[in-house]
């Protein structure tokens, strides 16, 4: 049976470990036939990601990128288009910090430095990576996602400045998604659950919201990164071809309850 991602080169960020809502991504898209390329942030990133390729039998090339340089993000793209031949079809977006000490206490509390570290890792990134893939991705039409959360229209507690990092996101999918539809160049968001990952333990009180979205969501269990990861996917497919700008929600229903 064909599989849906054949033919098609994908460039995954921010995996870093087993863990990692971008891994299981790239897992979900070699399973489908895509040709993949990593970018991490650095070494002992790489060494995690190529341990995990040589368990799952993945051969692809792992670059080292801090998505905050646009030299950088202009280098990595010159790699990925070698290693593509000048084109990319899909470019997945799992960059996201912030600093501990802001995700607890009051929002109010947030430093200036820490607002501006949190939007330019989690936000601007996206926007310096979608500049730079552009004329690859524009080749044959390919496809953006990045990963949100509901923090970025409820507030959340002790999520604070990373909630409002999201919904920044969540506006330049949206302005991105106008800029590039031209080129069918397609911009979404997966809004995902609370998913146990290395970044979820900084935040204050990760057990509990997870036990509370299990008991009100619809479905009454928590999602899995999988479930997530077959969502942008979807997304990522020619599948989704008529849709841009938009966050789905991978959440067992949850956001559609009173909280």
């Amino acid at each position: 049976m064909t599989q849906i991602m054949d033919g098609r080169c994908a460039l995954v960020t921010g995996a870093r470990n087993k863990w990692s809502i971008a891994w299981h991504i790239a897992l979900s898209l070699h399973r489908e036939g895509a040709r993949l390329a990593f970018s991490v942030f650095g070494e002992r990133e790489e060494n995690s990601v190529r341990k995990l390729m040589a368990d799952a039998g993945i051969d692809a090339p792992v670059f080292q990128c801090d998505a905050s340089s646009a030299e950088q993000v202009e280098q990595l793209m010159q790699q990925a288009g070698s290693f593509f031949d000048g084109r990319l079809h899909c470019l997945v977006h799992a960059i996201a910090f912030a600093k501990k000490e802001e995700l607890s206490g009051e929002y109010v509390a947030t430093s200036q430095d820490g607002f501006a570290l949190a939007h330019d890792a989690s936000v601007y990134s996206l926007i310096t990576l979608a500049r730079a893939a552009r004329p690859l991705l524009a080749r044959e039409g390919g496809s953006i996602v990045t990963l949100t959360y509901l923090g970025a229209e409820r507030v959340v507690p002790g999520y604070n400045v990373m909630g409002v990092a999201k919904a920044a996101l969540e506006a330049s999918v949206r302005y991105l998604a106008a800029d590039l539809g031209g080129e069918q160049i397609r911009v979404n968001a997966v809004s995902a659950g609370p998913i146990k990952t290395l970044a979820a333990g900084a935040i204050a009180g990760f057990d509990s919201m997870i036990q509370h979205v299990s008991e009100r969501a619809p479905l009454k269990r928590a999602v899995d990164a999988d479930e997530v990861a077959d969502a942008a996917l979807f997304l990522l497919s020619p599948l989704a071809r008529g849709i841009t700008g938009e966050t789905l929600y991978v959440d067992g229903g949850y956001n559609i309850t009173a909280m």
